[in-house]
């Protein structure tokens, strides 16, 4: 269960640093573009529409960016799951087995004191 915990674990650490590079490549991509077009000698009808240009460039950008991390977060999600459960059956496979060793173990004492008693008689 440890190794469950530490994967798990890791897992919340990656989400988190996705998230980290999505937020700092939103706001970076937004100062760029801003100082960009602020700075840039144009008309106010040709920067509201490169405004709108690059706007909408960015917005593709981190919907693409959010996607793909979004993806990743799955892709191990599931491949958490399926360990997690390929471990639950190897544990309840291993339970059974035991459960089968005692009861053999169980049966072969109360015959051997079958026995005794019916020596003893």
């Amino acid at each position: 269960m440890t190794t469950h915990t530490q994967e798990f674990s890791t897992h919340l650490d990656q989400m988190n640093q996705t998230r980290r590079v999505v937020q700092a490549l939103l706001i970076g991509g937004l100062v760029g573009a801003g100082t960009m077009l602020f700075l840039a000698p144009q008309s106010g009808r040709k920067l509201r529409a490169n405004l709108q240009k690059k706007t909408h460039e960015l917005r593709e950008q981190t919907a693409d960016t959010v996607k793909d991390a979004v993806a990743q977060v799955k892709s191990r999600s599931h491949q958490i799951k399926g360990d997690v459960r390929e471990k639950a059956d190897d544990l309840q496979h291993q339970g059974v087995d035991t459960l089968v060793e005692q009861l053999d173990r169980i049966t072969a004492a109360v015959e051997a004191g079958k026995k005794a008693l019916k020596g003893s008689r």
